[in-house]
């Protein structure tokens, strides 16, 4: 939000689908593989065609259900289905099953971390179960669309926040949060560029200190963090612009079109009853048994929260290291694994969070990509721990490490970069140094104390780096001193 725009305050909600990982559709057998060529992995059932029947995928309720558990949510027993009825192209059964009275999950909430010492509680409406529906394709087909209907009938889950978010950084949080969690709990891969991971957004604004809600939008179908955070944004000041110059805001569905940053109109804002839902007359209500639920919760993974916490104790980290490592499932692994093979804690966190960190982000690659395994990188944590190399050297062989694939003891060796402890022979340099700065030499013991590191430096250039800086810090101390 922009600073002239401070007296304004923007409430926003979000609605997340999640595709759910499962091998099959949500009412039929059908694959839900990525990439298929169009049209081939849609059954009868997909395609509701006359004479069928849908039977519920028992592992989209246990997923659903794992997820209500991680957020502290009421689980709906007897869920019910819903026949939720609009004509679009690419919904071949001209409805979807989806779920309204009754969903699955209801009631939770997770807290998300804006700032490293603060934390806000999102409440979580409601969490439902329905299908997907196909996909329309126009740029293949001048002046006509494709459909695809691979898509029809892939399992979602339709996570609903409360309108308790106040910012487009706020949202990205939220956001975050939830695909940590369904990563955590391995009932999505969360991968948005290939739509198993989806977010619309309604925000709407009003004067700081109003109770009452502004008139708002829904922005459909944002794809990535980095866009959900511009829709919003741009989408707050359109409204903020609108309302200052006492234009009416419109009630209505929009797109973000990423290519130049704006939202655009879509349609006019759908209400529920426009929808005519009535009761799936193929679907009896679930009744869940508690002993599956409860066999579920047995079974549930340790969440980002736990490790968090477990880090901060278990390896006396920092809360923020402790979040930022805990935020992904597959660097909290990675992380783990560099202590296993270094048993170094603090230094290993530093250089995930680091080194490891910016060398993904710099080729956008993830964790589970890293051109330094764990095992090879703990084992450079071992060099810089046992004063074979410096920390300073140490960076110089982790690119190497990183371009090369050669592992760190491998590099030292042929590069000879092996740090001098020789006490001896780092005296020797000093010396030297000091007899070709005599100047310098005898400014320092006249008071000038600031070129006590002039001297570390140029000890550090005469070895190549090499000496062991604590002892050369000791050794100057003691000769200037004299």
């Amino acid at each position: 939000m922009k600073k002239n725009n401070s007296n304004w305050e923007a409430v926003i909600g979000l609605e997340v689908h999640v595709q759910l990982a499962t091998k099959s559709k949500i009412f039929s057998g059908s694959s839900t593989s990525f990439g298929a060529p169009p049209n081939t992995q849609a059954c009868n059932i997909d395609l509701g065609m006359p004479g069928v029947l849908p039977v519920l995928n028992k592992e989209v309720l246990r997923m659903s259900i794992k997820f209500g558990l991680a957020t502290n949510a009421k689980i709906n027993n007897p869920t019910t289905f819903a026949r939720k009825n609009y004509f679009y192209p690419d919904l071949p059964k001209g409805y979807q099953i989806s779920q309204l009275d009754n969903p699955i999950v209801e009631g939770g909430y997770l807290d998300i971390f804006c700032k490293p010492d603060s934390s806000k509680r999102i409440g979580i409406t409601r969490a439902h179960l329905e299908e997907d529906a196909g996909k329309s394709l126009h740029e293949e087909f001048e002046g006509l669309s494709g459909i695809d209907l691979n898509r029809a009938g892939t399992p979602l889950l339709e996570i609903v926040s409360e309108p308790d978010l106040r910012s487009a950084s706020e949202a990205v949080s939220y956001l975050k949060a939830i695909h940590s969690i369904i990563r955590y709990l391995e009932i999505s891969d969360g991968n948005m560029a290939e739509g198993s991971m989806r977010c619309d957004a309604n925000v709407s604004i009003r004067k700081k200190g109003e109770k009452k809600f502004g008139v708002r939008t829904e922005t459909k179908n944002i794809n990535s963090f980095r866009f959900v955070e511009k829709a919003i944004d741009f989408e707050i000041n359109r409204q903020i612009k609108l309302a200052k110059s006492g234009e009416k805001i419109t009630q209505e569905t929009r797109l973000y079109d990423s290519h130049v940053n704006v939202t655009r109109p879509m349609r006019s804002k759908e209400y529920a009853n426009d929808y005519r839902y009535f009761p799936e007359p193929d679907l009896l209500p679930v009744a869940i048994e508690e002993g599956f639920i409860n066999d579920i919760r047995q079974s549930m993974p340790e969440l980002p929260e736990e490790k968090k916490e477990r880090f901060m104790k278990e390896y006396n980290l920092i809360k923020y290291d402790s979040e930022i490592l805990a935020s992904d499932k597959d660097l909290a692994n990675y992380f783990e694994d560099v202590v296993s093979a270094s048993n170094l804690p603090k230094l290993s966190a530093n250089w995930v969070i680091g080194e490891i960190a910016a060398s993904l982000n710099k080729e956008n690659l993830h964790i589970l990509e890293s051109k330094v395994n764990a095992q090879n990188l703990g084992k450079l944590l071992l060099r810089i721990e046992d004063q074979t190399i410096s920390g300073k050297i140490a960076k110089g062989v982790f690119e190497e490490m990183w371009l090369s694939a050669k592992d760190a003891d491998e590099i030292i060796n042929s590069k000879g970069l092996q740090q001098v402890t020789d006490i001896h022979e780092i005296e020797i340099l000093i010396d030297k140094v000091m007899e070709e700065n005599p100047r310098q030499v005898q400014q320092f013991r006249s008071g000038k104390n600031k070129l006590f590191g002039f001297f570390v430096g140029q000890v550090m250039k005469a070895s190549q780096g090499k000496a062991n800086p604590k002892q050369v810090n000791e050794l100057i101390k003691q000769k200037l001193e004299k």
